[in-house]
This record gives C-alpha cells, sequence and structure tokens, in this order.
C-alpha cells in the first residue's frame, strides 16, 4: 500500500510495506526511483537501529543512483514491534535467518529481473555466509559487519563492552526479562534472546561459528560465486577492521574487494561503527556501491 505520508524527493516515490517473516509480520519501506531501476538493494539494519536510521542512505540510492532499496525493522523491532520485548521469544538468528531472506523475498516481488544487491551493516552481514536462497543475489556489500570479540575493541570502548556484557546490564536483562537499552545507553530495548545470543557470540572466540552444523547452518557461500565487497571503518571501536576481515574469511573462497574507509582520506571528521549511513557522511556513499 501506499503511505499517505510519503516524500517525493527527485522523482522518488516511498511506499511503506507489510510482508512476512514466517508467523511474524515486518515492517518495511520500499524507496521507487523515478525511472528504471538499475538495481535493487536490500538494506539489512545493524542491531538496535531502526530502519528510520538509514532513509537518507535510501533516499540517495534512488535519488541519484537509480537504485531501489528496501529497508525494514526485524521482528518485533522498531515498526515491527507486535508486543513489549519482555514477552518476544526472539533471537538474533532469527534476525538473520529468518527477517533477512524475507526481505529479499519482498523485494523480488516488487523487482523481479532486476539485479539484487545486500547491504549488511553489522548484524545485516554477520551471518549472511549461513543464509540460503541467495540464488539471485548478484552481489553482497558489507559494511562494518565482522565476527568480533570483547577483547579486540582498544580501549576505552572496551571498558564499555565488558560492561556491557560482565557488569550491570546482564544483571538488569535477568531482573527484568529483556534488555532496557534506554536505560543502559544503549539506545534501544531489545528482546533478551537478542541480547543473550550477541552476548554468547561476543565473548566467545569464534563468535557463532562453534555453532554451526549444529545449532546454526554451515556457511556455504563460496558455493554460490557471488562477490563481496567488505568495507570497514578506520574508527569504527565497536567492529575494527579485523574483525571485518575475520567475517570475509567466512565467507570462504568467493571474490572479495577489502576496504579500509578512513574519514580523513574522505575529509569526514569521524565515521564509527555507526556513521557510514548518516546524512553528514554522504561523501562516502559513492565508495560503498560496486565500481564500473
Amino acid at each position: 500500500m501506499l503511505d499517505r505520508h510519503a516524500e517525493h524527493t527527485a522523482g522518488i516515490r516511498e511506499e511503506a510495506l507489510r510482508f512476512a517473516s514466517g508467523e511474524a509480520v515486518l515492517a518495511g519501506r520500499l524507496y521507487h526511483p523515478g525511472g528504471t531501476a538499475r538495481a535493487a538493494v536490500v538494506l539489512n539494519g545493524a542491531t538496535g537501529v531502526p530502519q528510520r536510521f538509514y532513509r537518507h542512505f535510501a533516499r540517495w540510492l534512488a535519488a541519484e543512483q537509480q537504485i531501489a532499496c528496501l529497508t525494514f525493522d526485524y521482528t518485533d523491532f522498531g515498526d515491527s514491534a507486535r508486543e513489549h520485548p519482555r514477552r518476544s521469544k526472539i533471537t538474533m538468528a532469527d534476525w538473520a535467518l529468518a527477517d533477512q531472506p524475507a526481505a529479499r523475498a519482498e523485494m523480488r516481488r516488487h523487482y523481479a529481473g532486476v539485479p539484487l544487491w545486500v547491504i549488511g551493516h553489522s548484524l545485516g552481514a554477520m551471518l549472511m555466509p549461513l543464509q540460503n536462497d541467495l540464488e539471485d543475489v548478484a552481489r553482497m556489500i558489507v559494511v562494518a559487519g565482522g565476527l568480533v570479540h570483547h577483547h579486540d575493541h582498544p580501549w576505552p570502548y572496551r571498558a564499555l563492552a565488558l560492561a556491557f556484557w560482565f557488569g550491570h546490564v546482564p544483571l538488569a536483562v535477568r531482573a527484568l526479562g529483556y534488555l532496557p537499552g534506554r536505560a543502559v545507553g544503549f539506545g534501544a530495548d531489545l528482546p533478551a534472546g537478542v541480547y543473550w545470543q550477541w552476548r554468547r557470540w561476543c565473548t566467545t572466540r569464534g563468535s557463532y561459528l562453534p555453532e554451526t552444523g549444529q545449532s546454526l547452518p554451515l556457511p556455504r557461500w563460496a558455493e554460490t560465486g557471488i562477490p563481496v565487497d567488505l568495507f570497514a571503518l578506520a574508527d569504527d571501536d565497536v567492529v575494527p577492521p579485523p574483525a571485518v576481515w575475520r567475517l570475509g574469511e567466512v565467507f570462504g573462497g568467493a571474490n572479495q574487494r577489502r576496504t579500509v574507509l578512513a574519514p580523513r582520506d574522505l575529509g569526514l571528521k569521524a565515521i564509527g561503527h555507526l556513521g557510514a549511513f548518516a546524512r553528514e557522511n554522504a561523501a562516502l556513499w559513492p565508495r560503498l556501491l560496486p565500481q564500473p
């Protein structure tokens, strides 16, 4: 259905969508270019980041690059939330292995036959090597996504991470039955199942890899032949470049392009973990797209 509040920028059209992911219904927003789309992007967001954060980037894709873009909120989060996160049984793996493929299926309904790209921000890329139904994905673009261990973080950020995983935060999650993100300074409330799985992966050497072939699928990306562009941010304390390259190894022998983006090289003050999609850092956006 068309959103009655849709904005029209340089001829683009925005459409509010609802689509199924298993028994859940996800809220998405599709940004249509004014003319024929040369590609269709599904943008998998980061943990705790609502889809509206990506709206400026999505509008730029549609208006300036003739690329359709679908953003969405994961199950029981953001505009897809049905009830208080305390009552949610969802996990981080559900977000990656159910919601992300559901978003690709929805995009195919609207842009069949158009090259399909996936841009994964942080969690949005983290479990992509484990997914199925990738046959018509033409390219994977990883932005600040990696397999990170708490020892990877530089100081002083590491102190915050240690408190988040081993200090007062897990105590609060146990007591309340959900992550009170706003109260502990994270910024978004999350279901407990998301937090505990995230905690386990960020405090285990190898992240989720010890669980593959058991509770998680084995990575089979190399069999697809889909090229992968990996972008690390030089000033990212959350997922530093070595953690991004660690995820690159999980993609296997696929053709890979690895790039470190440094703020000073782009004339920017800072980028960090979230800043690649911030409006003030639009100067780096063309770097994220496949080069001719």
